[in-house]
């Protein structure tokens, strides 16, 4: 029905504040995360000061979660909607290196870092011995051990960072709708399996924390304090003097240094618990923010007093997260909720159009995107048109000769001595003739071939051609990114090319092409039992054609797209183009199967009829 009275809410009144309960949400689960790691520091004997949260383990608790908001505040700053479409992970490193938000992210998790270190040793009991002052025979001295700790959490630090630029944890990714099971009814009641997400993830969460604490310890432990230790001891004994005076004056280390079994072990706890905090923070962020946009089991607009006009209004927000979200929850719609799928097909009465008209004009060119995109790949940019040349100022020409003289040209012309003579000297100086090298060039170049073929066998000669060199150089390049932990960062696969070519740069959300196909597939097929004004036949033409010819572009594209010869693992599988391509030929195929008798009425040749169905083959 048509609601021109009704004001049209931006589809934003209902995304923000849905995204600002789940950041809550977020909030309470890392806060208890918090609660059960202060607990694990605390060294109480009393029971229950151990477990009531307003007294010390509260207060470190909630001094912990400090530690880990920064850094849910910065993912929230830099969240983006889908993958970033770089040829490798260290592409992305190089195409961030010097953005402002790089050094904020460095910045953020190292400030994080450094706070849990001293948390952790505040924490810790006298008897541990990593208090940062001690105080022997009556003298104040600096606890070396206090300072590795912190080196080492900060180095901590510094390597989560550089891992969250590299491995795009600023990426959003949103889920896709796929048809129900063959049986299994619509139900208004989509239950939301965000907490079944982050349950299935905490084994390779753990897995995950303890390498990566362990790596960092070794290495810090082997290779960095041993580099920094001067410069960190008196960076600490300069600020520990602006409060205990009575610190020795010179800026020199101990003998030994505090490296032990037992020191290292205790940096790797300490590290686990700070990495597992992240990574916690992490998983959990993306389940809540990637959870589905319903509100009690509803779509989100539909609390709006024109959820129709809103629901259109994300759609052609410029904003990828809150078109994503708006087509993603249209697929929602048209899976489930009959009753609104009704009043799309039946709100006909607007100044734009219709309702449905709207959407599938939306809709189509979404997944039009994708051919003119595969057209567009690897063409040469389009010359300048004829209208801007023919409107662009007209620009002086240069002059090529002299003005005319005035006066008698006949008369003859007068040289003095004197510009003869600097004329001379000039042309001498300016042209000496030939130079040393220019005379004995050939002799020289004939002499040191003659030595190089008594030197060198033909073998050798052969060996050290720009050719051969070349050759040696891929083939150690080639062994370089076999390596499992080195390889990995520099090899750009196919996957992440074809997605870049068909998806776009430098970010790509598949599951928006992906409910679009599915949302307007089904909400066609379900016109045939609920559209009693019968709009959407004259489009599925239109629906057939578009999906038919961006199948087979994508798919002929796909097959003849060339693999870089650093994939040493030649593996032509892209999972964002296969998604794509799965939606595409399943809502395809579910046009045909409900429009195929009534193909002649709708104007569909044999043709048209025979290459659809020869696209939703699949592989």
């Amino acid at each position: 029905m048509a609601q021109p009275s009704a004001r049209r809410a931006p589809y934003k009144d209902f995304l923000q504040p849905a995204l600002q309960r789940r950041f809550a949400g977020t909030a309470a689960i890392l806060l208890g995360l918090a609660y059960s790691e202060s607990v694990i520091l605390s060294n109480l004997e009393s029971y229950f000061w151990l477990w009531f949260p307003l007294g010390p383990s509260g207060l470190r608790a909630l001094a912990i979660f400090i530690c880990v908001l920064p850094i849910i505040i910065l993912r929230i700053a830099h969240a983006h909607m889908g993958i970033r479409t770089s040829r490798s992970p260290f592409d992305t490193l190089v195409r961030s290196l010097f953005e402002f938000s790089t050094f904020e992210t460095i910045l953020t998790y190292v400030g994080s870092s450094w706070l849990f270190s001293q948390i952790y040793l505040h924490s810790a009991t006298e008897n541990a011995g990593i208090h940062w002052i001690n105080h022997i025979a009556g003298r104040t001295r600096l606890n070396e051990q206090a300072l590795f700790y912190t080196v080492n959490l900060v180095f901590v630090g510094f390597v989560q960072g550089i891992l969250h630029l590299t491995l795009d944890q600023n990426g959003l990714l949103l889920g896709s709708v796929k048809p129900r099971p063959e049986g299994e009814s619509d139900s208004s009641n989509t239950q939301d399996q965000w907490h079944m997400k982050i349950s299935e993830r905490l084994p390779l969460l753990l897995v995950r924390s303890g390498m990566q604490a362990i790596t960092v310890g070794i290495a810090n432990y082997v290779l960095v304090y041993h580099f920094i230790r001067d410069s960190a001891w008196s960076w600490a004994m300069w600020f520990f003097r602006l409060r205990y005076s009575d610190l020795p004056k010179y800026n020199l280390p101990p003998g030994t240094a505090p490296w032990s079994v037992w020191m290292l072990w205790q940096s790797m706890w300490a590290s686990f618990l700070l990495c597992l905090l992240w990574n916690f923070a992490d998983i959990v962020f993306r389940a809540q923010l990637a959870r589905e946009p319903l509100k009690n089991g509803q779509p989100l607009t539909s609390e709006s007093k024109d959820p129709n006009g809103s629901l259109v209004n994300g759609l052609r927000s410029k904003k990828p997260r809150i078109a994503s979200f708006a087509m993603w929850e249209l697929a929602f719609i048209a899976r489930d909720y009959t009753a609104r799928r009704q009043t799309i097909f039946e709100d006909i009465d607007r100044p734009d159009g219709p309702i449905w008209s709207q959407i599938s004009v939306l809709c189509l060119d979404t997944i039009r995107k994708l051919e003119q995109r595969v057209d567009d790949y690897g063409a040469s940019p389009a010359p300048p048109s004829e209208a801007a040349a023919l409107t662009a100022p007209a620009q002086p020409h240069e002059r090529i000769s002299q003005p005319l003289k005035s006066g008698d040209v006949l008369a003859p012309r007068r040289t003095a001595k004197s510009s003869l003579v600097k004329a001379s000297v000039a042309n001498l100086i300016t042209s000496p003739g030939k130079t040393p090298v220019e005379a004995l060039g050939p002799e020289l170049k004939r002499g040191a071939q003659h030595l190089v073929d008594k030197v060198m066998t033909p073998q050798q000669l052969e060996a050290v051609q720009p050719g051969a060199l070349g050759s040696l150089l891929q083939t150690a390049s080639l062994r370089v990114l076999g390596w499992p932990l080195i390889g990995p960062f520099f090899r750009q696969n196919f996957g992440r090319l074809l997605s870049e070519a068909v998806l776009g740069s430098p970010y790509a959300e598949a599951s928006l092409y992906a409910n679009a196909a599915y949302a307007l597939s089904q909400l066609a097929v379900c016109s045939l039992n609920e559209d009693i004004y019968g709009n959407v036949q004259r489009d599925v033409p239109a629906i057939i054609r578009t999906f038919t010819a961006v199948i087979k572009k994508i798919e002929k594209f796909r097959d003849s797209f060339p693999a870089h010869w650093t994939d040493v693992a030649q593996d032509r599988q892209c999972a964002e183009v296969t998604e794509l391509l799965t939606a595409l030929k399943d809502g395809l195929a579910a046009v045909i199967k409900g429009f195929g008798p009534y193909s002649s009425d709708l104007r569909l040749s044999r043709m048209d009829m025979r290459l659809a169905q020869e696209a939703v083959r699949h592989d």
